[in-house]
Order: structure tokens, then C-alpha cells, then sequence
């Protein structure tokens, strides 16, 4: 049994952070599926802008718009025509599971992370334009992005909540979902309104590399995400919680993002066999995924009580680590490299709109 396999039997989802037109039509994602256990995926600016520089497979799409749309309208159309495929491969995981899995994601503009109403506006009609039931429009975890949220929620929208850092984020953007599914009760609306909260984790480590003692390399991001953890099952112990169990509503799930190993002396699993827990989703990048697949190992799932994640805090504290202040600087930096990459892939389909104008 592959160790992909039995990290799904332990509980845990395992979501492809990639997408490509490339990777659709040649059968890969249907094989990830059938072979590695994969049964869901997320998508950002940056993987399509990859995607469309490095090939010609958006091409022919590309030339049958015509040039009345603006360049971010033609990204949406081509991003909203992969995400419903795959949209479409991963129905039958999504059924299966009762709409627990199976699930693709589609982000509203980065340059909307500090605008509540736009954020909501631009989600219920992302969500109405792919008209797929198993597909999460993201939206980040910003001060401003926290209302949206709910607003979302409320509206009947599934959102997978992007750009959290720490427990306290979490805990925010958590809150945030059950006022909008508690709302949707005092309405008499249905209650079972999916989404996920997307913790980033490998940052953390990147952010404090060089400015730790050596035996705390690699440990913040894991820290951090154990006591985000044992809020997660704290707040699905919790009364309020229960109330809107036994009317319908289905739980936010915590996802693992950003769990690709960036330091080369890091073990290339680190942050997938780190992070084992039932009712969690990992999603990850295609190397880290084919490194899982080949030697990972599924050891012991995460303590629901945090382990030693308060110990872990403290001594990097002690190392001079301001882990709040940090948490904040992640997520503007985080918002500001998603503006950067979103600009340089509309100007990418500008660049391959005018190529192919020139070409004929």
C-alpha cells in the first residue's frame, strides 16, 4: 500500500497544489487520482502563469477570445475552464464522500484582500459562472477578508479560506464561518455551506532560517501548526459547534498549505509527515507529492491537545522570535507576493495575446 494511501486511511485528504491544462489532458490528474489517493486540488495565480508561460497549450483558447475582454476577464475564462474539469474528475470522490471531498479551488483577485465588498462580490459570481457544486472560491484571511467570509458563507458560497498563519488567523477566520452558517439557521437557510481553512506553514520556516539555534530549524511552521490544531479540535468539541452539527452544517476543515520542503537540507516529506491528522487536508506540490509517494512514512498523527507545541513557541521566543508580529508580516507579504504574481500573469496573457496576434 502505497504511503499515500494509507495517510488517506488515517484520516487525512491529500490535495494536488497544481494545475495545468497540460497535466489535464494528458491523463495525470485522473492517474494522481486513481493511483495516489489525490481527491482534491487548489490553484493560485503564480501556477497559472507557469502554466500558460511555459507551453502552448492555452493557446487555441487564447485565440478564440476575442479581444474585447480584458486581460484578467480572458484569465478568469481560462482559469474557470481547467478548474471545471477538474471540477468534473473529482465528482465522483465528491459524491462519494457526501461532498467532504473532491474539491478544486479558484481565488477571487489578490488586489481584493483588503476589500470586503469586493471580495464578496467577486465570489458569488466566480461561484455562479463555474457552476460546479464541488468548487471553493478562496479568499484570504485578512482583517478585511474576515467579514467577506462570512458574508460568503451566508450567501450559500463555499470559501477555502487562504492566507492564515497562525492560530489566532485561524481562529478568526473559524469564528467567521460559524457566524455565517448560524446566520444561514436564523434564516431558515440550509446550514450545510462547505469550506476549508488554509494555514500556511512552511514560511514560517523560511522567515526565521539563519536567525534560529540549529536544533530549531524546521520546527516553527510545525509549532504552529499543532497549536492551530488543537484549537481546530478544540472548536469542533465546542457546544456552539454541536448546535449547528445537529441542524445540518458540515465542519470547516483545517487544511495544510505551503507544505513544500524549501530547504534543500530538509527532509523532502517534512512537511506532509509532519502534519498527519484525521480530518485535515494536506495540499501539495507535485514533487512533494511523487517524494511522498516514493519513500514517505506515516507515523504518529498530531496530538489533539498541541504537544509540545507551547514548549516550541516559548524557546524560539526566547530565541528572540516576536512569533505574533511575525504571524501579522507573513500575511501582508504573503497578500503582497499574490498581488505581484497576479500582475505578472495578466501581463503574461498580454504578452501571449499580442505573440499569437502577430503570429496570425
Amino acid at each position: 500500500m502505497k504511503p499515500t494511501t494509507r495517510l488517506y486511511e488515517a484520516g487525512q485528504s491529500l490535495w494536488l497544489d497544481n494545475i495545468t491544462r497540460a497535466l489535464l489532458e494528458s491523463g495525470g490528474l485522473a492517474r494522481y487520482i486513481a493511483d495516489l489517493g489525490i481527491t482534491g486540488l487548489t490553484s493560485n495565480p503564480t501556477i497559472f502563469d507557469l502554466a500558460i508561460r511555459g507551453g502552448h497549450e492555452y493557446d487555441a483558447s487564447i485565440r478564440s477570445r476575442g479581444p474585447g475582454l480584458s486581460d484578467e476577464a480572458l484569465f478568469l475564462e481560462l482559469a474557470i475552464e481547467d478548474l471545471t474539469r477538474a471540477a468534473d474528475l473529482f465528482r465522483p470522490v465528491h459524491t462519494a464522500t457526501h461532498g467532504v471531498d473532491g474539491w478544486v479551488s479558484l481565488e477571487v483577485s489578490p488586489k481584493l484582500a483588503y476589500d470586503t465588498a469586493g471580495s464578496v462580490v467577486a465570489a458569488r459570481e466566480l461561484h455562479a459562472r463555474a457552476r460546479r457544486p464541488n468548487l471553493y472560491i478562496k479568499i484570504p484571511g485578512t482583517p478585511e477578508g474576515v467579514p467577506a467570509i462570512e458574508e460568503a458563507i451566508f450567501a450559500g458560497v463555499p470559501i477555502n479560506v487562504t492566507l492564515l498563519f497562525s492560530c489566532e488567523q485561524y481562529v478568526a477566520a473559524a469564528e467567521a464561518y460559524l457566524r455565517g452558517i448560524e446566520r444561514r439557521v436564523a434564516a431558515g437557510l440550509d446550514p450545510l455551506v462547505p469550506s476549508v481553512a488554509s494555514l500556511f506553514v512552511s514560511r514560517w520556516d523560511v522567515a526565521v532560517a539563519g536567525k534560529i539555534p540549529a536544533d530549531l530549524d524546521h520546527r516553527l511552521g510545525i509549532a504552529v501548526a499543532k497549536q492551530t490544531y488543537r484549537a481546530y479540535r478544540r472548536l469542533l468539541d465546542s457546544d456552539r459547534w454541536l448546535r449547528l452539527l445537529n441542524r445540518g452544517a458540515g465542519a470547516q476543515r483545517l487544511l495544510w498549505g505551503s507544505t513544500g520542503t524549501k530547504d534543500p537540507k530538509a527532509p523532502d516529506t517534512l512537511y506532509v509527515t509532519g502534519l498527519a491528522a484525521p480530518h485535515t487536508v494536506n495540499t501539495i506540490p507535485e514533487k512533494t507529492l511523487h517524494a511522498f509517494a516514493d519513500h514517505g512514512e506515516v507515523g504518529a498523527m498530531l496530538p489533539a491537545d498541541g504537544g509540545d507545541a507551547e514548549e516550541i513557541l516559548a524557546r524560539f521566543r526566547k530565541a528572540g522570535v516576536d512569533v505574533d508580529a511575525l504571524a501579522t508580516e507573513l500575511q501582508q507579504k504573503g497578500a503582497a507576493a499574490f498581488v505581484t504574481s497576479w500582475d505578472a500573469l495578466l501581463a503574461c496573457i498580454a504578452d501571449k495575446r499580442a505573440a499569437l496576434r502577430q503570429a496570425g
